[in-house]
């Protein structure tokens, strides 16, 4: 049994009786929706139409919401609805990250997620979904397609269907009859300076310029809802962060291990800066949590979903947190003469070094899973991350090497180090924004990076990287520890705005 969807665009009159129905069904709190409809005009006038499209969630039969989400608050019924529970959810975003359809929406009055959801409770009771019971021209079909003999079934076979966003393999089930392609393709229509009856919000104006439209039709958007990012300065935070406390765990380990120094900056401040950025990581991540009292959700393995990588995330950096921690221990008992630990931090930094990894590269594999976002999916970002890790790693202890007495041997290798990183860092740059992107999603946030409202942004942190790189190489060739310094606070600038970039242009094109 799959219910699901079927639109015939060639009868709606776009009177908006669906989404005034949900809105009412559902108590949706003003300018959210679960429905709605969307306008979109051609032509010149007089020669000129307007097309419509009905939007909601598809219900898919790989929903990427279900998968992402990391407390099992969204869930896929026998029936192939897909259904959410307000009461497990955190409000982590994280379902709007996934969903290709910009579906799902923050409810004002519970600070948790919500969406369309079959009106599950009326179909429970042998009814239709209030949208459907409304409309006056029949034009939403329901049904169990996966009937042969079912209403929507019959109908299916006999129209063309299309869906939206195909490419996505999320094997939606919400089909259209008749719709015009510029309403189905949000890529394909900018909005100009106003919608018919409202203002378009500003992130749409902000992006129009950036969007490649149709430029046989001239197709233009007139009526949508809001597109919002989900994600803020917390998570590009985060992401910096992070990189710190891996890359001084990473980083101080392989000191311990390819290095005869035993200054206390290598025995006990490197892991303290782990301990330290990974607090400081987890303080941003609950912070960024609509429901920042449910966090304690996610260490419930009765409530988290074992295919979440932001639950899996919180795993690891658990363990990074905790060889770091132990590593700290050893050495400060060791430091302060409490006893001799110093034995245990070779094994520690074994372990360390893939704890370091994980903690960086894990939010690779969290990304992969918001497939709203294309320019996230890259396949090199993992290792993108790993030396973004060494590179502002590097650049932490560099900044702490004169107060702490590293030796200038560990100086001239921290240098290397932080020149390894930044070289790979933009090398792997290069081939992020400056090869061919499997979508043109990813490749509108992109070329905004690279060529439109982030050029000045992103180029200025490239610059910054490259100087970080040059002083470091500076204090490699005998210079002073000052030179080291400057560039490890270099480092954290360009990385700092590299992600902010990052963050912003990967949630800037549409979604519908």
């Amino acid at each position: 049994m799959r219910y699901g969807f079927a639109i015939d665009q060639r009868t709606c009159i776009g009177c908006h009786a669906c989404t005034v129905a949900c809105k009412t069904e559902h108590d949706v709190p003003l300018g959210k929706f679960r429905t709605w409809v969307k306008y979109v005009e051609k032509g010149e006038y007089p020669d000129t139409t307007r097309e419509m499209g009905v939007m909601r969630c598809n219900h898919c039969t790989d929903a990427p919401c279900v998968t992402g989400c990391p407390t099992q608050a969204l869930f896929i019924r026998d029936d192939g609805i897909v259904d959410f529970d307000n009461e497990r959810c955190i409000g982590c975003k994280m379902c709007m990250q996934a969903c290709p359809y910009d579906a799902i929406y923050i409810d004002d009055n519970t600070n948790t997620a919500a969406k369309c959801n079959f009106c599950a409770h009326r179909i429970d009771n042998g009814l239709e979904p209030a949208c459907v019971q409304v409309c006056p021209t029949q034009s939403i079909w329901m049904g169990d397609i996966d009937d042969p003999t079912s209403g929507i079934s019959k109908f299916l076979s006999i129209e063309p269907v299309n869906v939206r966003t195909p490419e996505q393999g999320t094997r939606p089930n919400t089909y259209y009859v008749g719709a015009d392609q510029t309403v189905l393709d949000p890529l394909a229509a900018p909005v100009q300076d106003t919608y018919l009856w409202a203002n378009p919000d500003p992130l749409r104006l902000e992006t129009a310029a950036d969007l490649p439209g149709d430029p046989v039709s001239g197709a233009r958007l007139t009526y949508n809802t809001p597109h919002l990012r989900p994600w803020g300065w917390k998570v590009w935070t985060y992401l910096w962060t992070k990189s710190i406390a891996a890359g001084a765990l990473i980083v101080g380990a392989l000191l311990l291990l390819l290095t005869t120094d035993r200054s206390v900056l290598i025995t006990t401040i490197a892991p303290l800066v782990t301990e330290v950025f990974l607090v400081i990581t987890a303080v941003l991540l609950i912070w960024d949590l609509k429901r920042p009292d449910r966090f304690l959700f996610l260490l419930d393995p009765r409530k988290i979903n074992k295919r979440s990588w932001l639950a899996i995330g919180g795993i690891f950096l658990s363990l990074g947190a905790a060889v770091g921690g132990l590593w700290f221990i050893a050495g400060a008992v060791t430091e302060f003469g409490w006893g001799d630990f110093s034995a245990a931090l070779t094994p520690l930094a074994w372990l360390a070094i893939p704890a370091g990894v994980m903690t960086a590269g894990y939010t690779a594999f969290l990304f992969g899973q918001a497939e709203g976002r294309d320019l996230w999916q890259s396949p090199v970002l993992f290792w993108h991350l790993i030396a973004q890790a060494v590179m502002v790693g590097a650049g932490a202890l560099l900044i702490l090497a004169p107060v702490f007495g590293a030796s200038d041997a560990a100086i001239v290798w921290m240098s290397w180090a932080l020149i390894a990183g930044v070289g790979a860092h933009l090398l792997i740059t290069l081939v992020e924004f400056g090869g061919k992107h499997p979508t043109r999603n990813a490749e509108v946030a992109a070329h905004a990076i690279t060529h439109g409202r982030y050029r000045k942004q992103f180029w200025g942190a490239v610059l910054v990287a490259i100087a970080g790189a040059l002083f470091a190489l500076g204090t490699a060739a005998g210079g002073s520890v000052i030179s080291a310094v400057i560039a490890g606070l270099l480092v954290q600038i360009a990385l700092f705005q590299h992600e902010k970039v990052f963050v912003k242009a990967g949630q800037d094109p549409p979604l519908s």
